[in-house]
């Protein structure tokens, strides 16, 4: 092996072993600070923030609930090719290490530029920057050895020497991270938490789902969405970790009475229980991107009454303990729950715990927002969310919907009966009819199962005398208003898809 070959590969391996002890250490004293100050967390995070939307749509549109994944893979992938060049860049050590030091620094102003940021989130870049230089410097400082004899004659690491350096820091880095894991657990144990937990008794339950609502169809999709199917879309790269016990709710701005509201006040106050569908503005034509469940929590409108809030308000801004932000309309608050409750059950972290915002009839992006802890009163012209800077519109009411469940697409049947079933939605208003076209005959009426709620998703079925051949079935719904969704196509962007479901199918 040339000495410039050796060289070369050295300083690709020292880079990536560095860039590795980086990322562990700095996640290690994230454990102790705060897990969003991690450097890794906070890369995603401002990556996040500066990604074009048309990308983040994409994004969601190929990957849906599995984007984050395709996040942190793609953001792997950069890494190792930019520590491969730091690596290369570095010289006989001092060069990388100051590179690496540096890269701490940036990492460090970016952790304090993040929402309720402290001093202290600096500390894992810092620490991780610091850590890593050394690393990089002790693996090249010494190199290249010339040869064998140079290395043993303690001229330079001997490839054996190298390879047993980089294997250490390469376990060091990888043993930061059950590290954290186990010190976050026990510093923030948010599954004895939320165990713990005390959900609140509703004055009245909420009506049955009966069989009549819930249509016993195989394929159909099910009246209410379990907790671990419901579809989740956010911008937390890392699911908060909120205790029940330190959680807080303020309500400011545009009000009379600033409030301060802990779960010991909250239980002394009337809990509801409401079944609601949820639908993300992210949906596209046909897609999984909405849920019912029945959720449990105390009403906005009597926790901002509370406040006293000014006539002249028509925007509530709620925060997230991450950072997000929602612009909900006021006038759009009525049925709308500080909900601590889903399916029976405390909500799941991922879903909010332990508060989040429900308001029927608004896509989840200026009305869902989950771990709230702030509230301000305030108005559309004074105060930007965190979706609307980015192009989408203020206000979103969910549009008129209809789904195909069975037969799914390029199903092959046999020809006979065929039972088409699905749903459709349209919060806040209610379906008045769904129909059903094939190729280019006439629409067809399809039964409606029984009417829960305008707030809820609706089940439908139409029974289909199937001929041979490939078919294309569509699907439209008409709203309680009699409004027809419309069959053009458009994107979700700036605020919701439109157009009618299809699915294609062989009949044999």
């Amino acid at each position: 092996m040339t000495v410039d070959h050796l060289s070369r590969w050295r300083r690709a391996v020292a880079g990536i072993a560095a860039a590795a002890v980086f990322l562990g250490v700095g996640h290690l004293v994230a454990a102790f600070v705060g897990p969003r100050s991690s450097p890794f967390l906070v890369l995603g995070a401002t990556m996040v923030d500066n990604t074009p939307e048309w990308l983040k749509e994409e994004a969601i549109r190929r990957f849906g609930t599995n984007d984050k994944l395709a996040l942190f893979v793609s953001m792997s992938v950069v890494m190792v090719a930019g520590a491969v060049m730091i690596g290369m860049f570095a010289g006989r050590g001092v060069r990388g290490a100051v590179v690496l030091v540096g890269f701490g620094v940036l990492l460090a102003w970016l952790a304090m530029q993040r929402p309720g940021a402290t001093a202290l989130f600096a500390l894992p870049g810092l620490i991780g920057g610091v850590v890593s230089g050394a690393v990089i410097y002790g693996l090249l400082a010494r190199i290249p050895a010339r040869s064998e004899r140079e290395a043993a004659a303690g001229q330079g690491l001997s490839r054996r020497g190298f390879l047993l350096a980089a294997s250490a820091a390469g376990v060091l880095a990888a043993a930061t991270v059950p590290a954290a894991r186990w010190i976050g657990t026990h510093l923030r144990d948010i599954v004895a938490d939320r165990a713990a937990f005390l959900l609140p008794t509703p004055r009245a339950a909420a009506p049955a789902v009966t069989d009549a609502v819930d249509l016993p169809v195989p394929g159909i999709t099910r009246f209410l969405t379990p907790n671990t199917e419901f579809y989740r879309i956010d911008t937390a790269l890392q699911v908060p970790v909120l205790l029940s016990t330190d959680w807080q709710l303020r309500i400011h701005g545009m009000v009379e009475r600033e409030r301060r509201l802990d779960f010991d006040d909250l239980r002394s106050r009337e809990a509801v229980e409401s079944v609601l569908t949820l639908t993300c503005v992210s949906n596209e034509v046909g897609g999984p991107l909405a849920g019912t469940a029945t959720w449990t929590g105390y009403r906005l409108t009597d926790l901002l009454d509370e406040a006293g809030v000014d006539p002249d308000a028509d925007m509530l801004l709620s925060r997230s303990i991450d950072g997000f932000t929602a612009g909900t309309p006021l006038s759009a608050l009525g049925g709308g729950l500080l909900a601590v409750g889903m399916n029976g059950e405390p909500l799941p972290q991922q879903h909010g715990y332990p508060a989040r915002l429900i308001v029927p009839g608004l896509y989840g992006y200026v009305s869902a927002t989950k771990w709230v802890v702030d509230l301000e009163v305030t108005r559309f012209d004074r105060a930007e969310a965190y979706w609307t800077r980015r192009g989408w519109s203020a206000e979103a009411p969910v549009k008129t919907a209809a789904r195909i469940d069975v037969p799914s697409g390029f199903a092959r049947l046999a020809r006979g009966p065929v039972v088409v079933a699905g749903v459709a939605w349209a919060q806040n208003r209610g379906i008045a009819a769904v129909e059903i076209q094939v190729d280019d005959q006439p629409w067809q009426p399809a039964a409606l199962a029984a009417e829960y709620s305008t707030s809820t998703w609706r089940q439908w079925t139409w029974q289909w005398d199937a001929t041979p051949g490939t078919h294309t079935l569509r699907v439209r719904a008409t709203d309680q208003t009699g409004r027809t969704q419309p069959e053009a196509r458009t994107t979700p962007i700036p605020n919701g898809a439109t157009g009618w479901h299809s699915q294609v199918v062989t009949i044999s």
